[in-house]
């Protein structure tokens, strides 16, 4: 079935959570409507003008690009509440008070248009009755859409129908979530808190019950709950710090009443510690204390017995430091969970608490263990879920000792446990289990396929097959069907060692010999896209003096680069997350990209003491020459500050827009909201540009200003130094990037060819590797993973 996609949507609340779905609707390119109460006097719109003023100075930023920010009208309850006639979406997102919301209903039902969705973004009151006394035609069209905060940046979006909610309308909102708000889509039972502030919760009060119980440390909680065990570093305590200590008091008042059935209920009953904390004050980050606080530099937690705010103690989990050592999670969950001692008693009874939790609230909450898994990696970033650790751990052994500890076991459990040899997910090595097949886990005990969506190619999948067509240690190329090869570097960190340039080398000349290969996919499955150039051999090569080996290194890249952008056969970079410096230069390379909107692109060479060097500068100012409508200096100019001052502030784009507004995405680009999406699209757009007949760019000359152009650069230096932007070394890098970039020592504006400004690359590059302060630069970064301004 075809499904509309929404063009137009009003958020009902511009608090924290609504002006921020506001901003990332508008992200997805809808005109949005963002609406408040009426201010009690002078200006109506003073209310929400005020919120979404505030909202657009957070930290990350709520929208790709600031212009974005047109896309949202802004208006008030009383002037404007007849405009909701005219949105295909209304989300409602005011105050969470249920006669509040079920009057705002009763009102919108007078307006809105007779086939449009409206919405409720609660997370803690039933769906179902925020539209008792509805028409029924109305109740088919609502349903609870609860995203997490920040609903940018964070996957999960829970779909919430109620028992009339129309299924179409179901389908419509899980395909437009998933395309174009980019996001992981999970549905939910409507039951208190759904499936993640749920299971999350829950996990909380683990953490709280054993610092009041057990005699375990705030910090040592955090250690056994953070990413050793492939939860964020904020693990239990800075996590609720930075949700409000406030906000988590508020969510157990109201769930430990909604929830008599629940075997575990007394675990949600106020710890007097939260309630006291809260009283005194301390609600968190939000007030500067709660569980921790920052006096200076140091970090304090607070003494649970006596309030007071003290340096931590030593940590007494002996024999953690092996298992944190340990490289692959799957490795130290199964260490922790046999160690003896306090670390491992912690982990193996919160843990048996959690999955027996987390297995008792099926069929309640969610239909399979893969629901509530994917809610809780999406929601709360854990790298695992629940029903993943368990299988991880060993199906039996976690049953047994469950069952030993005289914890909850339900029925279904049992049964699995009956037909041999047990396991929620059928997972060969490496790949995601949730990717994967499920044992069924309701009604008759058998397989339940995981549906895999059409539009989405997943590489550990692809790596199950025998789809591999060469490899090393760092790189490999697999085929992905249909004619198409996927180049893979998997360095540490996804720098572009020697092996991997070596490798892309060699990919390309067998793409050249091989005509059943139609193009290639650069890609890979990591977080980050590429780290940029191996700065460990740089430094080495430059310490030992080994100036010939960085001038071939810097040359066999260059050509490389080049190689690429101008190759027979299409070739598409598939970017998600940073790309930075060299890994920058390698996107820039590549004549098509296919891009997550969540991609953090840039030229950071300068920060390093380095200038781009690998056709970066020379594809900024070929950029600069082509955006201009003529050669003169007058329309060129402007597009040359911009480059210049791009690169000369190691400025990183905030998202894949904005990285095609600075010069480093071509104007062409693919934006995938979704990133599970990103390689099937790059794989596609390979297709379609064979089928079209590909033909690379053509490779013509270019503008450049001469002296008169670096004038303006070299005074743009001088302005940053001058005003406290720039040290004496900044300003010195930055003349010599504003060298190349204006056609070395030319006296007027020339045409130049590319290869001219490589020469002037490599020129540069040189020298500046030779520099004392630009070595300090980069043993500084190696050392402490932070820039040097020296």
């Amino acid at each position: 079935m075809t499904f509309l996609p929404f063009k137009t949507a009003a958020v009902l609340g511009a608090g924290i959570m609504g002006t921020q779905i506001a901003a990332h609707l508008a992200n997805a390119g809808l005109q949005v409507l963002l609406m408040d109460l009426p201010a009690p006097k002078g200006d109506k719109n003073a209310v929400v003008e005020g919120a979404f003023n505030k909202a657009r100075k957070l930290s990350p930023p709520i929208f790709f690009s600031p212009d974005m920010a047109h896309r949202i009208e802004l208006g008030n309850y009383h002037d404007h509440f007849a405009r909701l006639s005219q949105v295909d979406w209304v989300i409602e997102a005011i105050v969470e008070r249920l006669d509040i919301k079920q009057q705002l209903m009763a009102r919108l039902e007078q307006v809105v248009r007779s086939d449009a969705v409206i919405s409720t973004n609660t997370s803690g009151l039933p769906i179902a009755q925020i539209a008792d006394g509805r028409s029924l035609d109305f109740r088919q069209r609502f349903l609870g859409t609860h995203f997490f905060n920040p609903p940018r940046y964070l996957k999960l979006l829970e779909l919430i129908p109620t028992d009339v909610t129309d299924p179409t309308v179901m389908q419509r909102m899980e395909r437009f979530g998933r395309s174009y708000l980019g996001k992981g889509v999970v549905l939910a039972k409507d039951t208190p808190n759904f499936i993640a502030n749920r299971i999350g919760l829950f996990s909380t009060f683990l953490g709280v019950h054993a610092l009041i119980d057990d005699g375990y440390s705030i910090e040592e909680i955090d250690t056994l709950t953070g990413t050793l065990i492939g939860r964020p570093k904020s693990a239990t305590f800075r996590t609720a710090d930075l949700v409000g200590l406030d906000t988590l008091l508020h969510v157990a008042e109201n769930i430990y009443p909604a929830i008599p059935h629940d075997e575990q209920r007394e675990m949600f009953k106020l710890p007097s510690l939260l309630k006291t904390l809260v009283e005194t004050g301390s609600r968190g980050a939000k007030s500067g204390q709660g569980f921790y606080k920052k006096v200076k530099q140091d970090i304090l937690s607070v003494n649970p017995k006596t309030f007071a705010y003290e340096a931590p103690r030593p940590l007494n989990l002996p024999g953690l430091e092996n298992v944190a050592q340990l490289p692959k999670l799957i490795d130290r969950v199964r260490v922790l969970y046999t160690l003896l001692g306090r670390a491992g008693d912690f982990f193996r009874k919160t843990t048996l608490a959690l999955l027996s939790y987390s297995a008792c609230r099926l069929p309640e909450i969610a239909d399979s263990p893969a629901d509530v898994d994917r809610a809780m990696r999406w929601g709360f970033g854990w790298q695992v879920g629940p029903f993943e650790l368990w299988d991880a751990i060993g199906f039996h052994r976690v049953l047994y000792d469950m069952q030993a500890a005289n914890l909850h076991v339900p029925e279904w459990i049992n049964e699995i446990a009956a037909v041999g040899e047990g396991h929620f997910y059928r997972s060969p090595h490496g790949v995601p289990s949730s990717l994967l097949m499920a044992d069924s886990v309701l009604g008759p005990v058998g397989q339940q396929t995981v549906e895999q969506a059409t539009d989405e190619i997943h590489l550990p999948l692809i790596k199950t097959t025998n789809s591999k067509i060469w490899e090393t240690s760092e790189a490999a190329l697999f085929d992905m069907q249909d004619g198409v090869a996927l180049y893979e570097f998997r360095s540490k960190g996804n720098t572009l060692s020697t092996s991997v340039v070596d490798g892309l080398q060699t990919v390309l000349h067998m793409l050249s010999q091989d005509d059943q290969y139609r193009g290639l996919v650069i890609g890979n499955n990591s977080d980050h896209f590429c780290g940029g150039a191996n700065l460990v051999e740089m430094a080495t090569a430059a310490q030992t003096g080994n100036w010939s080996m960085i001038t071939d290194l810097l040359v066999t890249f260059q050509t490389l680069l080049q190689q690429i952008r101008y190759f027979h056969k299409p070739i598409v970079a598939a970017v998600q997350g940073r790309a930075l410096g060299g890994g920058c230069e390698l996107v820039m390379a590549c004549p098509h990209v296919v891009a997550a909107a969540e991609s953090y692109i840039g030229l950071v060479e300068l920060s390093v003491g380095l200038i781009p060097g690998a056709t970066g500068t020379t594809r900024l100012a070929k950029w600069a020459s082509q955006q201009a409508v003529s050669g003169t200096a007058q329309h060129i100019q402007p597009y040359l500050n911009h480059a210049f001052k791009t690169v000369a502030t190691a400025t990183v784009a905030g998202s894949a827009y904005e990285a095609m507004e600075l010069g480093f995405l071509p104007a062409h680009t693919h934006i995938v909201m979704n990133n599970d999406q990103r390689l099937y699209v790059a794989k596609e757009e390979v297709l379609c540009l064979d089928r079209a007949g590909y033909r690379p760019p053509a490779h013509d000359s270019f503008w450049v200003l001469g002296q008169q152009g670096r004038a303006v650069l070299d005074h743009m230096a001088y302005t940053m130094q001058q005003g406290g932007f720039a040290s004496d070394y900044d300003r010195f890098l930055a003349g010599q990037l504003a060298y190349i970039l204006t056609g070395g020592d030319l006296t007027a504006p020339a045409r130049v060819s590319e290869e001219y400004l490589l020469g002037l690359e490599r020129e540069v590059f040189l020298p500046l590797l030779q520099q004392k302060k630009t070595q300090e630069r980069i043993m500084h970064l190696l050392k402490t993973k932070k820039p040097l301004r020296n």
